[in-house]
């Protein structure tokens, strides 16, 4: 573990000294910003990870500040390189991120579908009630008021 912190703020020092040491009307240098973010990001977001339950990898709630960070890491190495965020290496590297970790979770939880029919029925079976009711009300209505003028 100290291991593994010692190698994330040695990136990180040379993060910083490349924002010294490069003209800051400078390119993005794509190559560098994808090792960045795989020796920054991608190192804090494996070791946060593996101290989660493999069985709740699939729930937002316990990987949504997780995730938060991993995107906050890598739009801020974006920054501090000039690069643009979001880009093509970002897409890649969540997509490999999500093949990785996410491939297993199902959508169940995220799909739209009716809801119940006891929650439906009602909504369904008032206005018809209420259309019938009122078109039986005028009906009596306008029978009522057809002799008188």
């Amino acid at each position: 573990m100290a291991l593994e912190c010692m190698s994330i703020l040695k990136a990180g020092l040379v993060l910083l000294m490349a924002g010294q040491v490069l003209p800051s009307v400078s390119d993005c240098n794509k190559g560098f910003y994808e090792k960045m973010i795989n020796d920054l990001c991608l190192a804090k977001f494996k070791f946060d990870m593996g101290g989660l339950d493999r069985s709740l990898w699939c729930s937002w709630s316990d990987t949504m500040e997780v995730y938060g960070g991993l995107t906050n890491c890598t739009y801020q190495v974006a920054m501090r390189m000039d690069c643009f965020w979001p880009n093509q290496i970002v897409d890649h590297f969540f997509m490999q991120i999500h093949q990785m970790y996410f491939h297993n979770c199902a959508l169940t939880g995220r799909l739209l579908r009716d809801p119940p029919i006891i929650i439906l029925a009602p909504f369904i079976t008032v206005p018809v009630l209420v259309t019938l009711l009122m078109t039986a009300f005028m009906v009596w209505r306008s029978k009522l008021t057809e002799g008188v003028l």
